[in-house]
């Protein structure tokens, strides 16, 4: 492991899928040895209660165990919940939560289904800063609807209510602005899809979705590229790349599941409104995941399947 231990926005960290049994309630002991194969596959922490991690349907009482139980696991120094919510008071109770358990940062979107102003903005992450611990903003102006834009950012970098920033904008120009604005404001790549282009903008971190299924060759393209290795990272991210966009895709949760038992771990079910996916995105999700297993010898394939090879 390379990250910063202090800092624990820096090296991949995974924003973990939640496995659920086929009654659709949590297999917490799942989680956890999920959580634990994570690190030991060369990724860095986790991140649960993120979307990939379907917050939004779990009761409050779940969603504190699901924080509970991946420091548990994995230690809270490599624990970063999300601690999205509708206001700011619920999403600082989250935060206070995530800081008796012994997190060591949180991630946080603006508000949720509110399309807050910047005054709205800024006063929605002083108030969960004040809890304490380390906040991650993160930018996804897709589902809020609220974009923090580099000029915002640096103001709420500027007033110490953030440490990094999650871009999900798919803009890969305004890592440049951002550190013009906010020189040692973190940059973290929030998209899959735009790993190698951030990481050679100064990205320090990735929030991760797919190593969920591959933590072992996405581990290895993030450390190629943001060493500038891209001899070794290009081709690596070539070959991933099709599988990565999934990322981005209004599915993504199902994509990442799908990926998962394919590559021999359990992703399963996903709870509504989600549905399965099309039989169209199946097969799509399905030959892309196993090229990748088979380019990054993950995974062997057959002409009945696929089988472990080793790991």
């Amino acid at each position: 492991m390379t990250t910063d231990r202090d800092r624990p926005w820096h090296g991949v960290t995974v924003a973990t899928a939640l496995p659920l049994t086929d009654d659709l309630s949590i297999d917490l002991d799942g989680y956890a040895a999920h959580c634990r194969g994570l690190l030991d596959g060369g990724c860095d922490g986790v991140v649960p209660n993120g979307s990939l991690g379907e917050y939004q349907t779990l009761t409050p009482r779940e969603r504190a165990r699901v924080v509970e139980t991946a420091v548990a696991a994995v230690g809270g120094d490599r624990v970063m919940p999300g601690v999205a919510a509708y206001g700011a008071t619920e999403a600082r109770r989250w935060a206070e939560q995530a800081r008796e358990a012994g997190c060591g940062a949180v991630m946080l979107l603006p508000p949720t289904v509110y399309r807050a102003d910047e005054r709205a903005v800024v006063e929605h992450y002083r108030e969960v800063a004040a809890a304490g611990l380390p906040v991650v903003a993160y930018n996804n102006p897709h589902d809020t609807r609220v974009d923090l834009t580099p000029h915002l950012l640096a103001r709420l970098y500027g007033e110490g209510l953030i440490v990094a920033v999650k871009e999900f904008s798919g803009d890969v120009r305004r890592a440049y602005r951002i550190a013009e604005l906010a020189p040692g404001l973190d940059l973290l790549a929030g998209a899959d899809d735009v790993l190698l282009e951030l990481a050679v903008a100064g990205a320090v971190g990735w929030v991760a979705g797919f190593p969920n299924a591959l933590p072992g060759p996405c581990a290895a393209l993030y450390r190629a590229a943001v060493a500038g290795d891209l001899a070794t990272a290009l081709p690596l991210y070539r070959a991933l790349h099709p599988l990565l966009r999934w990322d981005s895709a209004t599915v993504f949760v199902q994509a990442v599941k799908l990926s998962m038992d394919l590559a021999g771990l359990r992703g399963g079910p996903c709870r509504p409104p989600r549905l399965p996916l099309s039989p169209e995105q199946e097969t799509a999700v399905r030959e892309a995941t196993l090229r990748a297993l088979t380019v990054t010898g993950a995974l062997t394939v057959t002409g009945e399947g696929t089988e472990k090879e080793g790991r």
